[in-house]
Protein backbone atom coordinates (compact mmCIF):
# COMPACT_ATOMS: atom_id res chain seq x y z
CA UNK A 1 0.00 0.00 0.00
CA UNK A 2 0.92 3.45 -0.90
CA UNK A 3 2.13 5.23 2.50
CA UNK A 4 0.84 8.63 2.75
CA UNK A 5 3.15 11.65 4.90
CA UNK A 6 2.78 12.09 8.30
CA UNK A 7 0.84 15.52 7.41
CA UNK A 8 -1.91 13.26 6.32
CA UNK A 9 -2.42 10.78 8.58
CA UNK A 10 -1.56 9.84 12.04
CA UNK A 11 -0.62 6.36 12.73
CA UNK A 12 -0.11 4.77 16.31
CA UNK A 13 1.93 1.83 16.69
CA UNK A 14 0.86 -0.47 19.72
CA UNK A 15 3.86 -3.17 20.48
CA UNK A 16 3.02 -5.97 22.08
CA UNK A 17 6.66 -5.53 23.63
CA UNK A 18 6.48 -2.04 24.58
CA UNK A 19 3.59 0.62 26.20
CA UNK A 20 1.17 1.41 23.85
CA UNK A 21 1.99 4.60 21.54
CA UNK A 22 -1.30 6.42 20.29
CA UNK A 23 -1.17 9.72 17.86
CA UNK A 24 -4.43 11.33 17.88
CA UNK A 25 -3.31 14.48 16.18
CA UNK A 26 -3.96 16.93 19.29
CA UNK A 27 -2.80 17.59 23.36
CA UNK A 28 -3.38 13.90 24.78
CA UNK A 29 -4.77 14.18 28.39
CA UNK A 30 -2.96 13.90 31.44
CA UNK A 31 -4.86 10.66 32.35
CA UNK A 32 -3.25 9.70 29.16
CA UNK A 33 -0.26 9.51 29.72
CA UNK A 34 -0.19 8.54 32.46
CA UNK A 35 -1.60 4.70 31.14
CA UNK A 36 1.59 4.95 29.57
CA UNK A 37 0.29 6.06 25.96
CA UNK A 38 2.07 9.12 24.37
CA UNK A 39 0.97 10.78 21.23
CA UNK A 40 3.33 11.20 18.05
CA UNK A 41 2.99 11.05 14.36
CA UNK A 42 4.44 8.72 12.73
CA UNK A 43 7.74 9.68 10.68
CA UNK A 44 9.12 8.18 7.37
CA UNK A 45 12.08 6.40 9.59
CA UNK A 46 9.25 5.18 11.45
CA UNK A 47 7.78 3.18 8.58
CA UNK A 48 9.40 -0.22 8.53
CA UNK A 49 8.52 -0.82 12.67
CA UNK A 50 5.33 0.67 12.27
CA UNK A 51 4.13 -1.92 9.83
CA UNK A 52 5.60 -4.94 11.36
CA UNK A 53 3.01 -7.97 11.65
CA UNK A 54 3.27 -8.45 15.46
CA UNK A 55 1.95 -4.19 16.21
CA UNK A 56 -1.49 -2.67 16.54
CA UNK A 57 -2.00 -0.14 14.41
CA UNK A 58 -4.33 2.73 15.71
CA UNK A 59 -4.72 5.47 12.93
CA UNK A 60 -7.37 8.91 13.99
CA UNK A 61 -7.30 10.39 10.68
CA UNK A 62 -6.79 14.61 10.92
CA UNK A 63 -9.29 15.52 8.61
CA UNK A 64 -11.61 18.25 9.55
CA UNK A 65 -14.92 16.41 8.01
CA UNK A 66 -13.97 14.08 10.80
CA UNK A 67 -13.60 16.73 13.18
CA UNK A 68 -16.36 18.47 12.18
CA UNK A 69 -18.87 14.70 12.16
CA UNK A 70 -17.67 14.30 15.68
CA UNK A 71 -18.38 17.56 17.61
CA UNK A 72 -21.99 17.11 15.85
CA UNK A 73 -22.37 13.65 17.50
CA UNK A 74 -20.73 14.54 20.96
CA UNK A 75 -23.02 17.57 21.41
CA UNK A 76 -25.79 16.48 24.30
CA UNK A 77 -28.40 18.89 22.16
CA UNK A 78 -28.03 17.02 18.79
CA UNK A 79 -31.76 15.20 18.16
CA UNK A 80 -31.58 11.00 17.84
CA UNK A 81 -31.80 11.84 13.88
CA UNK A 82 -28.55 13.95 13.89
CA UNK A 83 -26.54 12.16 16.01
CA UNK A 84 -27.95 9.02 13.61
CA UNK A 85 -26.32 10.83 10.60
CA UNK A 86 -22.81 12.12 12.16
CA UNK A 87 -22.58 8.31 13.11
CA UNK A 88 -23.19 7.88 9.32
CA UNK A 89 -20.85 9.95 8.05
CA UNK A 90 -18.07 9.18 10.33
CA UNK A 91 -18.63 5.67 9.42
CA UNK A 92 -18.15 6.70 5.33
CA UNK A 93 -15.21 8.38 6.34
CA UNK A 94 -13.68 6.16 8.20
CA UNK A 95 -14.04 3.14 6.06
CA UNK A 96 -12.70 4.93 3.15
CA UNK A 97 -9.43 5.22 5.23
CA UNK A 98 -9.84 1.34 6.84
CA UNK A 99 -10.56 0.50 3.06
CA UNK A 100 -7.33 2.19 1.67
CA UNK A 101 -4.79 -0.86 1.82
CA UNK A 102 -7.11 -3.68 2.49
CA UNK A 103 -9.18 -4.70 -0.81
CA UNK A 104 -7.57 -6.88 -3.06
CA UNK A 105 -7.84 -5.54 -6.92
CA UNK A 106 -7.06 -6.46 -10.95
CA UNK A 107 -5.86 -5.00 -13.29
CA UNK A 108 -7.73 -4.56 -16.90
CA UNK A 109 -7.80 -2.66 -19.84
CA UNK A 110 -10.98 -0.21 -21.02
CA UNK A 111 -11.85 1.03 -23.95
CA UNK A 112 -12.61 4.76 -23.15
CA UNK A 113 -14.07 6.97 -25.98
CA UNK A 114 -10.87 8.63 -27.18
CA UNK A 115 -9.09 4.81 -27.18
CA UNK A 116 -7.86 1.56 -24.96
CA UNK A 117 -6.73 2.75 -21.12
CA UNK A 118 -4.85 0.39 -18.54
CA UNK A 119 -7.19 0.36 -15.46
CA UNK A 120 -7.20 -1.17 -11.70
CA UNK A 121 -10.62 -2.37 -10.00
CA UNK A 122 -11.62 -3.84 -6.70
CA UNK A 123 -11.50 -7.75 -7.42
CA UNK A 124 -14.96 -8.57 -7.49
CA UNK A 125 -14.75 -12.31 -6.25
CA UNK A 126 -13.74 -11.36 -3.32
CA UNK A 127 -15.83 -9.38 -1.35
CA UNK A 128 -14.95 -7.43 2.00
CA UNK A 129 -16.97 -9.14 5.13
CA UNK A 130 -18.93 -6.37 6.76
CA UNK A 131 -19.41 -7.45 10.16
CA UNK A 132 -21.27 -4.86 12.28
CA UNK A 133 -22.05 -5.31 16.48
CA UNK A 134 -25.71 -4.70 16.95
CA UNK A 135 -26.94 -1.97 17.96
CA UNK A 136 -24.82 0.93 16.95
CA UNK A 137 -22.22 -0.75 14.40
CA UNK A 138 -24.97 -0.59 12.15
CA UNK A 139 -25.03 2.88 11.58
CA UNK A 140 -21.47 3.02 10.67
CA UNK A 141 -22.07 0.78 8.01
CA UNK A 142 -24.81 2.66 6.30
CA UNK A 143 -22.96 4.37 3.89
CA UNK A 144 -20.71 1.51 3.31
CA UNK A 145 -22.61 0.18 0.12
CA UNK A 146 -21.81 3.77 -1.79
CA UNK A 147 -18.21 2.69 -0.95
CA UNK A 148 -17.24 -0.74 -1.05
CA UNK A 149 -18.03 -2.27 -4.67
CA UNK A 150 -18.36 -6.03 -3.05
CA UNK A 151 -19.27 -6.59 0.15
CA UNK A 152 -21.22 -9.44 2.52
CA UNK A 153 -22.51 -8.33 5.95
CA UNK A 154 -22.59 -11.02 8.71
CA UNK A 155 -24.24 -9.52 12.20
CA UNK A 156 -23.14 -10.21 15.56
CA UNK A 157 -25.44 -9.07 18.43
CA UNK A 158 -23.42 -8.62 21.51
CA UNK A 159 -24.84 -6.78 25.27
CA UNK A 160 -23.01 -5.54 27.94
CA UNK A 161 -23.96 -6.23 31.30
CA UNK A 162 -23.70 -2.85 33.28
CA UNK A 163 -22.53 -4.57 36.64
CA UNK A 164 -20.11 -6.66 35.47
CA UNK A 165 -19.33 -4.72 32.04
CA UNK A 166 -19.06 -8.68 30.24
CA UNK A 167 -20.29 -8.84 26.99
CA UNK A 168 -22.63 -11.70 26.04
CA UNK A 169 -23.44 -12.60 22.39
CA UNK A 170 -27.40 -13.24 21.27
CA UNK A 171 -26.97 -13.12 17.79
CA UNK A 172 -24.65 -14.26 15.59
CA UNK A 173 -24.91 -14.72 12.00
CA UNK A 174 -21.12 -15.37 11.00
CA UNK A 175 -20.34 -17.80 8.15
CA UNK A 176 -18.81 -21.37 9.19
CA UNK A 177 -15.36 -20.50 8.18
CA UNK A 178 -13.61 -16.81 6.74
CA UNK A 179 -10.73 -17.72 3.86
CA UNK A 180 -7.65 -15.91 6.12
CA UNK A 181 -7.31 -13.81 2.81
CA UNK A 182 -10.95 -12.81 3.74
CA UNK A 183 -10.66 -8.68 4.09
CA UNK A 184 -12.98 -7.44 7.56
CA UNK A 185 -14.42 -4.39 8.58
CA UNK A 186 -15.79 -4.97 12.15
CA UNK A 187 -17.50 -1.64 13.29
CA UNK A 188 -18.17 -0.82 17.00
CA UNK A 189 -18.62 3.52 18.00
CA UNK A 190 -17.41 3.16 21.13
CA UNK A 191 -14.45 1.09 22.40
CA UNK A 192 -14.53 1.53 26.05
CA UNK A 193 -13.10 -1.51 28.24
CA UNK A 194 -12.87 -3.29 24.97
CA UNK A 195 -14.63 -6.48 26.59
CA UNK A 196 -17.62 -6.29 23.54
CA UNK A 197 -15.10 -5.99 20.42
CA UNK A 198 -12.87 -8.89 21.96
CA UNK A 199 -15.82 -11.25 22.25
CA UNK A 200 -16.46 -10.19 17.91
CA UNK A 201 -12.96 -10.79 17.36
CA UNK A 202 -12.55 -14.07 19.08
CA UNK A 203 -15.91 -15.38 17.09
CA UNK A 204 -14.22 -13.63 13.86
CA UNK A 205 -10.57 -15.09 14.24
CA UNK A 206 -12.13 -18.55 15.75
CA UNK A 207 -13.44 -19.14 12.39
CA UNK A 208 -10.34 -18.70 10.34
CA UNK A 209 -10.04 -14.73 10.12
CA UNK A 210 -6.42 -13.43 9.66
CA UNK A 211 -6.07 -10.41 12.52
CA UNK A 212 -3.80 -8.65 10.21
CA UNK A 213 -6.79 -8.77 7.56
CA UNK A 214 -9.37 -7.29 10.40
CA UNK A 215 -10.06 -3.53 10.24
CA UNK A 216 -11.68 -2.27 13.16
CA UNK A 217 -13.74 1.15 12.84
CA UNK A 218 -15.42 2.85 15.21
CA UNK A 219 -15.96 6.53 16.55
CA UNK A 220 -14.13 6.77 19.87
CA UNK A 221 -11.71 4.61 21.52
CA UNK A 222 -10.19 4.52 25.68
CA UNK A 223 -6.79 3.71 26.86
CA UNK A 224 -8.54 0.15 28.59
CA UNK A 225 -9.80 -0.70 24.94
CA UNK A 226 -6.53 0.04 23.21
CA UNK A 227 -4.04 -2.20 25.64
CA UNK A 228 -6.59 -4.73 25.66
CA UNK A 229 -7.20 -5.27 22.16
CA UNK A 230 -3.25 -4.81 21.52
CA UNK A 231 -2.32 -7.48 24.40
CA UNK A 232 -4.63 -10.00 22.10
CA UNK A 233 -4.66 -9.45 18.64
CA UNK A 234 -1.39 -8.07 17.27
CA UNK A 235 -1.44 -7.72 13.55
CA UNK A 236 -5.19 -5.78 14.02
CA UNK A 237 -5.74 -1.94 12.26
CA UNK A 238 -8.15 0.12 13.93
CA UNK A 239 -9.48 3.39 12.80
CA UNK A 240 -11.37 5.72 15.14
CA UNK A 241 -12.33 9.81 15.15
CA UNK A 242 -10.58 9.99 18.56
CA UNK A 243 -8.88 8.98 21.31
CA UNK A 244 -10.00 9.84 24.94
CA UNK A 245 -8.93 10.16 28.37
CA UNK A 246 -10.75 7.79 30.56
CA UNK A 247 -13.73 5.68 31.29
CA UNK A 248 -16.07 7.04 34.64
CA UNK A 249 -17.33 4.17 37.19
CA UNK A 250 -19.84 2.56 34.51
CA UNK A 251 -17.42 2.01 31.99
CA UNK A 252 -18.88 4.87 29.80
CA UNK A 253 -16.00 7.00 27.64
CA UNK A 254 -15.36 10.71 29.14
CA UNK A 255 -16.27 12.75 27.58
CA UNK A 256 -17.01 10.16 25.04
CA UNK A 257 -20.40 10.13 23.34
CA UNK A 258 -22.99 8.98 25.74
CA UNK A 259 -24.89 5.33 25.05
CA UNK A 260 -24.46 5.43 21.18
CA UNK A 261 -27.73 3.08 20.75
CA UNK A 262 -29.71 5.18 22.76
CA UNK A 263 -28.68 8.51 21.05
CA UNK A 264 -29.49 6.50 17.28
CA UNK A 265 -32.06 5.20 18.23
CA UNK A 266 -34.00 7.35 20.43
CA UNK A 267 -34.22 5.32 23.59
CA UNK A 268 -32.82 7.00 25.94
Amino acid sequence: ARLLPADSIMRASLSRTSSPRVACGRKVPRSVRQRGVTARAAEEDDVPRVLSSNQMLVFVPPHPLIKHWLAVARNEGSPPQVFRNALSELGRLLIYEAARDLLPSVELEVQTPCGPAEAEIVDPSKPVAVVPILRAGLVLLEQASTLLPAAVTYHLGLVRDEETLEASMYLNKLPEEFAPETPVIVSDPMLATGGTLCAALEEIVKRGADPKNIRVVGVVAAPPALSLLNDRFPGIRVYVACIDAELNEKGYIVPGLGDAGDRTYGTL
